[in-house]
């Protein structure tokens, strides 16, 4: 069995492909030899010592090095071990830790920006929105960091029923999201955890807006509250978020933060302008207001 060598989007993460699936789709994240009681290849590879993390999904193996060596270096050794551990019979994942599958329904669906595509599911995930702008934000979800192993994820927003993918340019999606609604189809099915909500560490913006809404003057909570009853829910419908920041009395400015499928579409200046700006001034009656994002 031949082992391709996949760089990734991380430095310190390289990934080992097999030619054909090694886990049934199933997703498994080791930080140690004690957690690896379950893939005896994992616990021979710990035994390297620049060996940090092991991923083990779908068809690869992806390791996370220790900054003491670089791939460079290792990767063809790596590559070799691996191939004779698997030529020797050495288990991947022993049967007893493959999850019980969860039926689930996940389909693709377009939005305002063409290079954010929301995929959708009939299960619930998380009641907190989680923006991952890199593989070093996705702490709280196990499958964001999955989805970041993918050369051509780019950023990852996760939202009630949902999980909006924003793609590299240099990608199609007729090319790319077949692939993609397979894993996270059979990610979830197989048991592994798209949230962990006690993980998520909320915007400071938001948390700010929040936790001050009594000290906001009376325009600035007029504005949170017509975003969140109006604006939210619609943004919300094609992927993406807005959070209010602050409201300047003085140039009548308002400043908001896009998340999700909002963040960096074309069509966003003309939703600002046109839409939430309108709305702004149409109810609360002031035509000198104007909106910006920040972001």
């Amino acid at each position: 069995m031949k082992i391709s060598i996949k760089q990734t989007n991380t430095p310190t993460i390289i990934k080992f492909e097999f030619p054909e699936f090694i886990t049934n789709h199933e997703s498994f994240e080791f930080k140690n030899i004690d957690e690896a009681q379950n893939s005896p290849i994992a616990q021979k590879l710990f035994y390297l010592p620049f060996v940090k993390t092991v991923y083990i999904s779908s068809n690869f193996i992806a390791i996370e090095r220790f900054s003491i060596v670089e791939w460079i270096d290792v990767q063809d050794e790596v590559a070799q071990q691996i191939e004779q551990l698997v030529a020797d019979g050495t288990p991947i994942i022993l049967e007893s830790a493959t999850p019980k599958k969860v039926p689930v329904t996940i389909y693709g669906e377009t939005t305002p920006n063409p290079a954010v595509l929301k995929f959708v599911s009939n299960k619930l995930f998380t009641k907190v929105a989680l923006e991952c702008k890199n593989i070093d934000d996705t702490q709280a979800s196990p499958i964001a960091k999955e989805l970041f192993h993918f050369p051509y994820v780019k950023e990852i927003f996760i939202d009630e029923n949902y999980i909006s993918i924003t793609k590299f340019e240099s990608y199609s999606w007729d090319e790319i999201t077949s692939e993609l609604r397979t894993f996270i189809k059979q990610f979830i099915e197989n048991g592994g955890t798209v949230i962990k909500e006690s993980l998520i560490e909320k915007p400071k913006k938001e948390k700010q807006t929040i936790t001050h809404f009594d000290a906001l003057d009376i325009t600035s909570q007029q504005i949170v509250n017509i975003l969140e009853e109006y604006v939210k829910p619609a943004v919300q419908a094609d992927g993406g978020n807005i959070l209010f920041d602050s409201y300047n009395p003085d140039s009548k400015q308002v400043r908001v933060v896009l998340q999700g499928s909002c963040n960096g579409c074309p069509s966003s200046t003309f939703t600002l302008k046109n839409g939430i700006e309108n709305m702004l001034k149409s109810m609360l009656n002031d035509n000198e207001i104007v909106v910006e994002a920040i972001n």
